[in-house]
């Protein structure tokens, strides 16, 4: 029988996914894959719908009772934090303003309302992340918090950073930024042969990126590979083989200063197995 796998179609999570997908890994079962932007992961999985999935960091405080954190295949690092982008350069708060965002339960979007707490947006809508700088640039909103590629492309669009909300998490911790998990369904999926299996997968797609080449490719839309290749070299690193003890202490203390803050549930502290 398939696991039920999803994942993002963008290129960290197809490159490292890629042998597992194509049954490249030993003692893996066959995985049945969903590609979905990762606020419907986040979702998707506080409902059960997958075996293996990736989801925020910050959703980790509603999902801890049903999956288990892998301590792989995830993107965790430093100089990867999103960014909070406006037409108007001379902004430097988001108080009052409109302000897009990629999803509500989104590590981004926890990390801007622990920046922003002491002058909170006016309002907040949840857009998919790939119309949220053609509207910032149109003025539909005052500014937009951005994942993913649009740290490479934002100027294309007239736009200018407010904050880079990694470097700001960096200087305030000096810690990496947590920004997307694997999890593993309790029942479903045996945790230690789980991480086993990814991080033959991330070792594999590191040993040949040839090999995924097309499957990435196929599934950056429209991409420029030489954005993908960026996408690629920024979010997979040594955290994506093990979080190790800077990994977990990193996720530790996101949510351990959200849930102080009064923004998710608290949790039991995430500490290396």
């Amino acid at each position: 029988m398939s696991l039920r796998l999803a994942i993002s179609p963008c290129p960290n999570d197809t490159f490292v996914f890629h042998a597992l997908v194509h049954g490249l890994v030993p003692r893996a079962p066959d995985m049945a894959v969903t590609f979905a932007d990762v606020d419907i992961t986040n979702t998707a999985a506080e409902l059960g719908e997958f075996d293996l999935v990736k989801v925020s960091y910050a959703a980790l405080p509603w999902l801890l009772d049903s999956y288990e954190l892998l301590p792989c295949g995830g993107a965790l690092g430093r100089g990867c934090g999103p960014l909070v982008l406006v037409r108007d350069r001379s902004l430097a708060s988001l108080a009052a303003r409109r302000v897009a965002v990629p999803g509500d339960r989104t590590t981004a979007y926890l990390l801007m309302r622990l920046w922003s707490a002491d002058e909170p947006p006016a309002s907040v809508t949840v857009v998919p992340f790939a119309e949220i700088m053609p509207a910032v640039a149109a003025g539909e909103f005052d500014a937009g918090l951005v994942i993913h590629e649009a740290r490479f492309t934002y100027p294309r669009y007239g736009l200018h950073s407010m904050v880079d909300l990694g470097t700001w998490w960096e200087n305030d911790t000096g810690l990496p930024i947590p920004l997307g998990a694997i999890i593993a369904r309790r029942g479903a999926v045996d945790p230690a042969a789980a991480a086993s299996w990814v991080r033959d997968s991330v070792r594999r797609a590191w040993a040949d990126p040839s090999a995924s080449r097309p499957f990435v490719l196929a599934h950056a839309q429209e991409m420029e590979p030489a954005v993908v290749d960026q996408h690629i070299a920024l979010y997979v690193n040594s955290f994506t083989e093990d979080l190790g003890t800077e990994g977990y202490a990193a996720a530790d203390a996101l949510l351990r200063r959200a849930a102080d803050a009064g923004l998710v549930p608290a949790v039991p502290a995430l500490t290396v197995g």
